[in-house]
């Protein structure tokens, strides 16, 4: 069986013109005379451009490969008994009263009214044109949302002094837009990478715009190196270089210019630098935030090798993270190089289950565990509990990252929509009440948000009503799994929860085969099994 697809890929907008060979993923008699429609034939005429997913800017990507082990392979146990969290009572056990909320932090302080938050919505394109349906979305929705690394270096109209941001109109914009809609409940979190720290971004944000969620950034899932955006001009090269960015090809050489001139290369790259992490380093640089003012500090990592795990739970561990959040290959990016994203680093169910194993270790020391997210692919209500129940107690909620900008995306198109059929022409108020109220006909929720909000529904971006949906539409998804499992609050949720299908997943997980469930509880039931049926049983 062959889990990967190389050579072509819709996410590479290439092919194969006959069958592939199954190991090199070139066509099984390759054709002179071809115009190259597979990713080698598109490499031959436009070089790197082809290392990405495509169209660059407007999508988000995520990975093709089918790994030996998913969330697929486990499934949620159901039962007929009892109730926690709840009396047992088929009056009072209802499946609405599923207590969904979260917390985070060390103190436990940060409260979210559902267990998800955004991936980090950064410096692209795509993330740059939906930040404000992300953020209200996330702000009505009373989850968090993240605003990742590069925003002020990328910001055209930055203010710098002496290498330093003084002034990011984009990053006051993102701040803004989640405070505004903000009621207590969830948070806004700005994430650093190196440029980032270089050009003194956290002491911006921190002091001068008021965020109290720091995160510092080892890297992602997707990608083992730093991000990357596509600049359209030689203008904006000259800029983000002489910010200090790595811009590919070099925009100050003669051979580039002349290259973007002709329209060889119609786009550079700018690239961020690797991080190297080092445990002294990684101290001060959280005891640095805290005397900024930053009231939580967390850290995201990517999927890196276990022995990088291990050191993320156990810095972690010493600083007193507030939130450590573990993202999986195989998950979604915006930018990341496409072969890369595929057969780079550990898949999520593997990392989680690594995780769970080195917070066990970390307990049995007595040693503080922060709280966990996962990341890497996940999407709906039973991908959120078989997350939160693999890594029970330690996982508190789960980082969706195209998911959530996916609802958000087709919020706002859906809106587009009614804005155009609502008509061009009438006073301006009157188009207004037209447009709320199909926005109302449009999203089950609208109603739902008109009662809440009052006037202020038309101010919210039909985007974030589709994040808002979108969650409404987990919670109650969720509250069922959880119901069915007899676990009325998410804290309750535990390993036990959880069976595995195969043999291989159990062998990682440490989670019981399908067959073996349970068995305990069975001969205490049954009584122990006769000397007959263990001879006849392998």
């Amino acid at each position: 069986m062959s889990f990967s697809k190389p050579n072509r890929s819709s996410a590479t907008r290439t092919k194969n013109r006959v069958e592939p060979a199954p190991i090199s993923g070139m066509c099984v008699t390759c054709l002179d005379g071809c115009p190259g429609p597979c990713e080698i034939g598109q490499s031959a005429i436009k070089g790197r451009e082809v290392i990405y997913p495509q169209p660059y800017g407007k999508i988000t990507a995520g990975a093709d490969k089918d790994y030996p082990v998913d969330y697929s392979h486990f499934n949620i146990q159901g039962t007929c008994v009892g109730a926690v969290g709840v009396p047992a009572d088929s009056d009072k056990a209802l499946f609405p009263l599923v207590d969904t909320t979260t917390e985070l932090g060390s103190d436990k302080s940060i409260k979210l009214s559902f267990p998800v938050f955004t991936g980090a919505v950064g410096s692209t394109f795509i993330a740059r044109s939906n930040w404000e349906e992300m953020a209200v979305g996330a702000a009505i929705s009373g989850i968090l949302v993240i605003a990742g690394e590069n925003i002020c270096g990328m910001d055209r109209d930055a203010e710098f002094k002496n290498g330093r941001v003084v002034r990011s109109p984009e990053m006051e914009r993102r701040v803004n837009t989640f405070k505004k809609w903000f009621d207590g409940t969830g948070g806004i979190v700005v994430q650093a990478n190196v440029e980032d720290t270089y050009l003194g971004v956290p002491e911006y944000v921190i002091q001068k715009l008021g965020v109290e969620i720091f995160e510092l950034k080892w890297g992602q899932g997707a990608k083992d190196i730093g991000g990357e955006v596509k600049l359209g001009s030689i203008e904006r090269a000259m800029q983000l270089k002489e910010r200090g960015y790595l811009v590919l090809p070099d925009p100050t050489t003669d051979s580039a210019q002349a290259a973007f001139k002709a329209g060889g290369i119609k786009e550079f790259e700018r690239h961020s630098r690797l991080g190297m992490v080092d445990e002294q380093g990684f101290y001060q640089s959280v005891e640095h935030l805290r005397k900024l003012g930053a009231k939580y500090v967390t850290l995201k990592t990517g999927a890196y090798r276990p022995a990088d795990l291990a050191r993320a739970i156990k810095f972690s561990s010493n600083a007193k993270i507030d939130l450590l959040t573990i993202d999986g290959a195989g998950g979604g990016t915006g930018m990341s190089p496409w072969r890369m994203m595929n057969e780079w680093g550990i898949p999520t169910v593997y990392l989680e289950c690594l995780a769970y194993e080195m917070c066990e270790r970390l307990r049995l020391q007595g040693a503080y565990v922060p709280p966990l997210a996962i990341a890497g692919g996940l999407s709906l209500e039973d991908h959120l509990f078989k997350a939160i129940a693999l890594g029970a107690p330690y996982v508190k909620a789960i980082c969706l990252g195209r998911a959530l900008m996916a609802a958000a995306m087709v919020g706002k198109t859906q809106g587009n929509k009614v804005r155009e059929s609502v008509g061009k022409e009438g006073v301006e108020s009157e188009v207004s009440k037209g447009l709320e109220g199909e926005l109302i006909a449009t999203f089950a929720v609208g109603a739902e948000l008109k009662e809440r909000f009052g006037n202020r529904f038309r101010e919210i971006p039909p985007g974030a009503i589709g994040i808002y949906s979108y969650v409404s539409r987990l919670k109650q998804g969720l509250q069922q799994l959880m119901a069915g499992a007899r676990k009325f609050a998410v804290q309750y949720i535990d390993r036990n929860d959880l069976v595995s299908l195969t043999r291989e997943a159990a062998s990682i997980s440490g989670i019981p085969y399908v067959m073996e469930s349970d068995m305990e509880e069975i001969n205490s039931i049954l009584g122990d099994v006769p000397t007959v049926m263990k001879k006849a049983v392998p």
